[in-house]
């Protein structure tokens, strides 16, 4: 019998794509695991290196990413002009910022949150009917855990949910139930927010305010919800690798416990949670 070796284990070869089947069939994602009470993280999991891959062992002190106040852009031109640059500067040099008074109250933002913990953490039996991997569009809501379970060579410590919210927003009868009274509002102000994002990045293009919005970027919005539950061997697995978006931007809403990093001058750089903060992060179509 043929032997596949990690650093410090020695395990018999073993059928990786059946493995991935009888996981997808549980229907229960990582959280399933967990719950089962597994003290050992399976295979398919495991990294090919031990440790986080994206551990930067560089000493020192490193750049802060930066935070842009948004407040009363829309009455004072000065201030407008500013944050324009600033925004032009950060995507320039990192293609990330972090944004406060940016309109959306942290009550509504600690309620999405509420919303998606709520859902991840509803009865299984009720949770397993979101389950899915038809990405056809006939289920308005898909849940399931990695979305590229077949094809991604190591698989992600991560349970995920994905719900188109324009240009056909969905019924409130579509939604989970956890989620069913926030979503709704939080797209539209996400929208919003979007919209003035788009302005300000023509304008710093010294384009005109509507460039961006009049060729279609703000047409869709995708909200995203992902779980990472507790793990018994966190140095054998990841809960997401290295990657880029595939859209114009994404605007991140972390929780308290972090974990997020940026690559910035090979470095990678920590984004630790601020209150009331969103994590602006620009896609591979709006660079293209």
């Amino acid at each position: 019998m043929g032997l596949n070796a990690s650093p410090g284990i020695i395990q018999p070869e073993y059928d990786r794509k059946t493995e991935l089947k009888a996981f997808d069939e549980t229907k229960t994602g990582v959280k399933g695991l967990v719950d089962s009470g597994i003290t050992q993280v399976p295979r398919i999991f495991h990294l090919p290196c031990p440790e986080n891959l994206n551990s930067d062992q560089t000493s020192g002190s490193k750049p802060t990413l930066p935070t842009i106040d948004m407040d009363g852009i829309n009455e004072d031109s000065i201030k407008r002009k500013e944050v324009m640059k600033k925004v032009k500067d950060a995507f320039e040099r990192w293609g990330f910022f972090q944004i406060v008074n940016h309109g959306i109250p942290i009550d509504i933002l600690e309620d999405v949150k509420k919303g998606i913990l709520g859902f991840f953490e509803q009865d299984t039996d009720v949770k397993k009917e979101w389950y899915s991997r038809d990405v056809s569009g006939k289920s308005r809501v898909v849940y399931n855990s990695n979305f590229d379970l077949y094809s991604a060579p190591v698989t992600n410590w991560r349970d995920s949910f994905y719900c188109i919210m324009a240009p056909n927003p969905p019924e409130p009868h579509e939604l989970p139930l956890p989620c069913r009274d926030v979503w709704p509002d939080y797209a539209r102000r996400m929208m919003k927010l979007g919209c003035c994002l788009f302005e300000l990045i023509s304008e710093a293009l010294g384009l005109d305010p509507n460039h961006l919005f009049d060729m279609g970027c703000a047409e869709g919005l995708a909200l995203l919800g992902h779980y990472y539950p507790s793990c018994p061997q966190p140095e054998l697995t990841i809960g997401t690798p290295n990657h880029a978006d595939n859209d114009f931007i994404t605007i991140l809403l972390q929780d308290h416990v972090g974990g997020l990093q940026v690559l910035y001058e090979n470095q990678w750089i920590d984004v630790p949670p601020i209150p009331g903060a969103l994590v602006v992060n620009a896609g591979d179509l709006l660079q293209a």
